[in-house]
């Protein structure tokens, strides 16, 4: 992934009718899947469109990496706002891990389906951190969930693959999709496998007085 070029879009989602003015709250993502889960608890906000490489360091921990890259999405989206002294900015990044392994989003539908084998079974966490940032102000909040997945065969993970639906998702997979049937447990947050923790992110933004 190359260097952010500025803002490419900026979508408003107003909370009933009409525009605000002047938005206080950003959301660092161009994933539809966090606008719709923001836009559950009733808050207006505006999308930025940004490019953060995702590149695991040597020494990092898998859960110190996420932490990183959401810090630096959060920091890039504040950065294109020009300190804006009344701008919130909240970013978030997802990642599956395995053990001390970090599965990113498949690089194809090969990639997919060995991620998928491996997990297939097991159970994996999924670790979503968030960062709310602001120009005087950063807080950060983490969810960390269990999933368990149950066996799976050659021709129900060939199914899946040929759906699409693992395409730019961490571990290969989108739970709130077909692959919700793969999970025979989960302890933890439904909404943060997803991408974004509403609980924790509700509490961030209470703390920011940005909701109510």
């Amino acid at each position: 992934m190359g260097k952010h070029n500025g803002v490419k879009s900026n979508r408003l989602y107003p909370l009933c009718s009409g525009y605000p003015a002047r938005m206080s709250l950003y959301l660092a993502s161009r994933s539809p899947r966090r606008s719709e889960l923001l836009a559950r608890l009733g808050v207006a906000f505006a999308t930025l469109d940004l490019d953060i490489p995702e590149i695991r360091a040597n020494t990092e921990s898998p859960r110190d990496y996420v932490a990183r890259v959401a810090r630096q999405k959060a920091e890039a989206g504040l950065a294109q706002l020009d300190g804006a002294a009344d701008a919130w900015v909240l970013a978030a990044d997802t990642e599956v891990i395995l053990g001390d392994e970090v599965l990113g989003k498949p690089a194809d539908a090969a990639d997919a389906a060995a991620m998928l084998a491996r997990l297939a079974g097991r159970r994996h966490q999924v670790v979503t951190t968030l960062w709310l940032l602001s120009a005087e102000a950063r807080m950060h909040a983490e969810s960390v969930s269990e999933v368990t997945f149950a066996a799976l065969s050659d021709a129900q993970i060939a199914a899946y693959v040929a759906s699409g639906g693992w395409q730019g998702k961490a571990g290969g997979y989108a739970i709130q999709g077909v692959a919700e049937a793969f999970v025979s447990r989960l302890c933890g947050s439904y909404s943060g496998v997803m991408g974004l923790p509403l609980h924790e992110t509700a509490t961030l933004l209470r703390q920011a007085g940005v909701l109510a």
